[in-house]
């Protein structure tokens, strides 16, 4: 089994692709006005319209309605990233901090109220955790 992608619903696929261009520095793939994918060599992560629910089961998933999942991005440098997102961002949620699993984070929240936590591994322990991950 792999792991194909992550999906965010919303009520505005523009407003979120807009959104993740900049976080990401990648364009989105647009094969439809309701769905959106950023293929990274790493992962996906898919933006899919509300209207694209009943698809799967009405009321199976609630636009800008989540507060249990994180998503997650690891980076080179999570200060330099802090800086150069502080202007796209509304709603930061942490500073840079290292958490105690050897990880410095910033989190903050895209356009729906969705959370983010961009990291670099700081700890040496962390550094050889991560290595070899894409």
């Amino acid at each position: 089994m792999n792991f194909a992608s992550v999906r965010i619903i919303t009520d505005d696929v523009d407003r979120l692709v807009e959104f993740y261009e900049k976080i990401m520095g990648v364009s989105a793939e647009r094969p439809a006005p309701v769905f959106a994918e950023f293929v990274v060599p790493s992962c996906t992560l898919a933006i899919g319209h509300s209207q694209t629910v009943q698809l799967f089961g009405a009321g199976s998933a609630v636009a800008a309605n989540n507060r249990t999942v994180i998503i997650e991005f690891h980076v080179h440098d999570v200060d330099v990233e802090y800086e150069r997102l502080k202007p796209f961002v509304d709603e930061w949620v942490n500073e840079p901090t290292t958490m105690p699993w050897g990880n410095r984070a910033v989190l903050f929240r895209d356009p729906d109220g969705n959370l983010i936590n961009l990291f670099t591994p700081v700890t040496e322990e962390a550094i050889k955790r991560f290595s070899g991950r894409s």
